[in-house]
């Protein structure tokens, strides 16, 4: 069932963001999505030349990067990339195998071909990387993106058909039962299932059921092995680090294409998983920035932490942060409901933002709320998914819901222009210095016409204020108001103290069975936010990485620039400034969330 605030989103082309979010698109069209790629030669095209997959017995995830190229570029429409877009698509489809395979696997070694079984390990992982059905799961979405963006209005099916061939391989070798979906990846397979996605995609751009069924059948393969089956854990309620090795990138990846099967199928079950798993991530397994929090004690870099962890140097995968703003932008797209939205901006402004550098070409692999910025080499994953991450931020930032009105989803200085039911083209203009300024000026122009809004009020946002209300506004929520001219949103911004705590909690029971818990360990912190962003400082007094303060009365006080300092009793102030822009966001910068508290005085 589609809930009435469900929404349509805008084109992204329809959509210019300014402020930080629209800096951070410009850098990422001049940066990485003109540099990482400049045509057929370029080394992560390259290698899907017919000689070099034959020596590439290893495989690896690298092929990976064509696709999420062709995605991100394909997706900015930028009329300056498209021509290259429309170059790559149609060279990478030149080497397509007349059975449809495209990826950069030798023949003995392609996702088609049953291998000997697996040893088991903690993470599921070959000893032979099986990233072949990644990789290809990448270009079905590379390319049908890039149909959208060249060829769809004019009839030019050829990028699709292309795509919709590695769609009927996959099938087809599925049906035949020799190889099952969960043979085809790591992490128990979860590195495959992340098929879903694609394959709802080709059903949405075909119509073809063929896709749907692909879709499903992944699904099946992935609930029958007790290892990777996601949909039955989340709807057990099990914390996202449990479920297959907890990997934040494949589990939320996987949970993308959930959202798309149920937006073809109406499951319910589908829903009720992702509503369970989601409010398990938002509620303990996030970073004050927003993004998938890993890194702790907990088996690998890239998992969930272990429920209740915390610990300042931690850290969020630049790859897991795409995929939860994917999440919820489907989430969003859906269900309308305010939470998504937030959850998207809150993701943005802080750790997305966070981990690109100022030249649009420069990302951190991870980035550490406490600890030292480090970008990343050339093949690394994650620089190709902030670039992705990038390109999503305007298609969602407004939507169009059944009835007509128009939800303002993302905060902050853009326009957008809007075809809505009845009125035909609408401009709606955010005028604001947002999210460093605290009041937002939402206008329309609809010749005249009144035009309903949906404007988002965040959850922070005690006390806010809107043209047209009456009574208080509800934190988290969409508020309606009806204009033909232009509403002030007003967001008062004080800066916030947050509280968090490293513990170790030593558990047993009593001879008689009575529960004993004994904190033995515990480390207090504080950290700053003011609106949508948190703040850092760099390293304290110049040279020291970590820092032991006494709060005082009124410690807090924001200035014009909208930097934040801190006045601990016992000495001098701390200024801090939005994490994202911390230490010039220069590579080797170190960034310092959290401050850590002095003990209380023994009894």
């Amino acid at each position: 069932m589609t809930s009435d605030r469900a929404m349509i989103f805008a084109e992204p082309n329809a959509v210019t963001l300014g402020g930080p979010l629209g800096d951070a698109v410009a850098a990422n069209r001049a940066g990485r999505l003109s540099t990482f790629v400049t045509g057929p030669g370029s080394p992560a095209i390259a290698i899907f030349d017919p000689e070099t997959v034959a020596a590439n017995e290893g495989g690896d995830w690298y092929g990976e990067h064509a696709g999420k190229w062709l995605y991100a570029a394909a997706r900015s429409r930028d009329p300056a990339l498209l021509p290259r877009v429309l170059e790559v698509a149609d060279h990478l489809v030149s080497l397509q195998d007349a059975d449809g395979y495209l990826g950069n696997y030798p023949p003995a070694r392609r996702f088609m071909v049953k291998q000997p079984p697996k040893p088991f390990s903690w993470n599921g992982e070959p000893a032979l990387r099986t990233w072949d059905i990644w990789t290809h799961a990448y270009l079905i979405l590379g390319l049908v993106e890039a149909w959208k963006a060249t060829g769809q209005e004019n009839g030019d099916d050829h990028l699709l058909d292309a795509a919709a061939r590695i769609g009927d391989l996959v099938l087809r070798t599925l049906r035949a039962g020799d190889v099952r979906i969960t043979d085809l990846g790591n992490h128990f397979g979860l590195s495959a299932t992340v098929l879903i996605d694609p394959a709802c995609e080709l059903y949405f751009a075909t119509g073809n059921r063929d896709y749907l069924e692909l879709a499903t059948l992944v699904l099946d393969q992935a609930e029958a092995d007790p290892h990777s089956a996601f949909l039955s854990a989340a709807l057990r309620g099990d914390d996202p680090s449990a479920i297959a090795t907890g990997k934040a990138y494949q589990l939320l990846w996987n949970l993308v294409g959930l959202a798309k099967l149920y937006r073809a199928t109406a499951e319910p079950r589908y829903l009720d998983a992702l509503h369970l798993i989601w409010a398990n991530v938002r509620d303990h397994h996030l970073t004050i920035g927003g993004g998938p929090w890993g890194g702790v004690a907990h088996r690998s870099r890239e998992v969930f932490n272990a429920p209740g962890t915390f610990h300042p140097h931690g850290y969020v995968e630049t790859c897991s942060t795409m995929s939860w703003i994917q999440l919820n932008r489907e989430l969003l797209g859906i269900l309308g409901e305010a939470k998504f939205a937030q959850a998207i901006e809150r993701s943005a402004y802080n750790d997305l933002l966070g981990a690109q550098g100022a030249d649009g070409e420069a990302w951190c692999y991870y980035s550490f709320p406490n600890g030292k910025r480090v970008h990343t080499t050339y093949w690394r994953c994650c620089k190709s998914s902030g670039a992705i991450a990038i390109e999503e931020l305007p298609g969602f930032a407004y939507g169009v819901a059944a009835d007509g009105s128009v939800s303002v989803n993302l905060l902050g200085p853009s326009e957008a222009t809007l075809d809505l039911p009845g009125i035909g083209a609408v401009k709606v203009t955010q005028t604001t210095d947002y999210p460093f300024a605290d009041t937002i000026r939402i206008a329309v122009d609809a010749g005249g016409a009144k035009v309903a809004l949906n404007v988002r009020i965040p959850d922070w946002a005690e006390g806010a204020t809107l043209t047209g209300a009456d009574g208080p506004l509800a934190p988290d929520s969409f508020f309606r108001v009806e204009t033909s001219d232009s509403v002030l949103l007003t967001l008062p911004m004080p800066a916030r103290l947050h509280h968090a705590s490293s513990r170790n909690v030593q558990e047993s029971l009593a001879p008689d069975g009575t529960p004993v818990a004994q904190e033995v360990l515990r480390h207090d912190y504080v950290a700053v936010s003011r609106g949508p962003l948190v703040y850092a400082t760099g390293l304290i007094d110049g040279f020291k990485a970590e820092e032991t303060i006494r709060l005082g009365l009124d410690a807090l006080a924001a200035d014009t620039s909208g930097d934040v300092t801190l006045t601990p009793r016992d000495r001098g102030a701390i200024r801090f400034e939005p994490y994202y822009r911390t230490g010039n966001r220069d590579d080797g910068a170190w960034r310092l969330t959290w401050l850590r508290l002095a003990p209380e005085p023994a009894a």
